[in-house]
């Protein structure tokens, strides 16, 4: 094997480069050189910042150390196969692949692992986004969006932005978007948002207004995202009550879980799709929470609803992540392309200056 690098968390907010030692791989051994690797703001960010619980287990065999460091973290890697082992039927040389890998140069998996998928000719930045894009297509499957629902997201990382455009695809009747960094706001009307709101005090009576206006063509999305005042009263409402239906929360900040419960309407549900690692979330599970019946649910990309074990399984979710993967528009939400030898200064710039990333994207030779 010629000689590999990996990223490496040596401490919180501490990432460097290290060599990895040889691997030959073996019967079942499919050698990958990497092309281009996504940086998550999810988990990957909190590992980054030392803020798994202490006691936390890694979950995918490609992980290196643990999370009380060093550390080798990430799973969005999309690479060109260039060796299969003997007893290899699923791969062969010269395929492009994703895999739930850490950012390195070139490593070998096994493929008893199934954490490596065939891309065919999906074009690999367009392929980074696999792991993402299915953790949204799960969160749908969890708590699906009806045709004409009303939908809030809150966050818009890459999670966030899919959610929402997917809950479109869906057939919601309006979608409205929470996040304080106006580059995500636009990136999610440039997806089908109606409007895009940043916290704010009145944040409950903007949202609600939001989804009370009707009848808005998709040039008039823009105007009224920025239209909303917070003097301005919701429109007469229906048994919702001017609330949503669904709210997803996506944002990763454990206040925002309250706000979430807030714009819900009663006998709604509120899907929590962030890992808050160790930050506590306060909440407040009288008043209306007890009485209107307010559903909290959670979701992680490691299970599929077993109410649908019946008809989905693992394949069939990833060959729906790959059709999808063919018809979004996804190369809009790469903001940065940053080479691989400068991975620590990408991983402080999605921690220090996330005002300015949508997905960043490391680059290799």
């Amino acid at each position: 094997m010629s000689e590999a690098r990996a990223v490496w968390f040596a401490g919180p907010r501490l990432a460097e480069l290290r060599d990895e030692p040889p691997d030959e791989g073996g019967p079942h051994g499919v050698r990958i050189r990497t092309l281009v690797s996504g940086i998550s703001h999810g988990t990957e960010m909190l590992a980054y910042r030392g803020e798994i619980p202490s006691g936390t287990t890694l979950d995918l065999p490609t992980f290196g150390g643990d999370f009380s460091y060093p550390l080798k973290h990430g799973y969005a890697s999309v690479g060109r196969v260039v060796e299969v082992g003997a007893r290899v039927q699923t791969l062969s040389p010269d395929d492009l692949v994703f895999a739930l890998h850490p950012h390195q140069t070139e490593y070998v998996l096994s493929d008893e692992w199934h954490v490596a998928w065939r891309l065919g000719d999906i074009p690999p930045e367009r392929a980074v986004f696999v792991a993402n894009l299915e953790t949204a297509l799960n969160v749908l499957l969890d708590a699906p969006v009806r045709i004409g629902e009303r939908v809030v997201v809150f966050g818009q990382g890459i999670v966030g932005l899919l959610i929402g455009l997917l809950a479109r695809r869906n057939g919601a009747g309006r979608v409205v978007v929470v996040d304080p960094y106006e580059r995500r706001r636009a990136a999610a009307l440039s997806l089908g948002a109606d409007a895009a709101l940043a916290p704010s005090p009145t944040l409950a009576h903007g949202i609600m207004s939001a989804l009370s206006q009707q009848g808005l063509g998709q040039s008039g999305v823009q105007c009224a995202a920025h239209s909303l005042r917070p003097d301005s009263e919701p429109e007469p409402a229906d048994a919702t009550g001017g609330r949503a239906d669904v709210v997803f929360e996506a944002s990763g900040n454990p206040a925002a879980l309250q706000a979430a419960l807030d714009c819900v309407a009663d006998e709604g549900t509120v899907v929590v799709c962030s890992w808050y690692g160790s930050k506590p979330a306060t909440l407040e599970l009288g008043g209306r929470f007890h009485r209107g019946r307010l559903r909290l649910q959670g979701t992680q990309v490691g299970r599929i609803n077993p109410g649908l074990a019946p008809r989905w399984d693992y394949a069939r979710r990833m060959a729906v992540v790959m059709q999808l993967l063919a018809e979004l528009p996804l190369e809009r939400l790469i903001s940065h392309r940053i080479p691989f030898g400068d991975a620590a200064c990408a991983f402080e710039l999605v921690d220090r200056r996330p005002d300015e990333t949508l997905q960043v994207v490391l680059t290799y030779e």
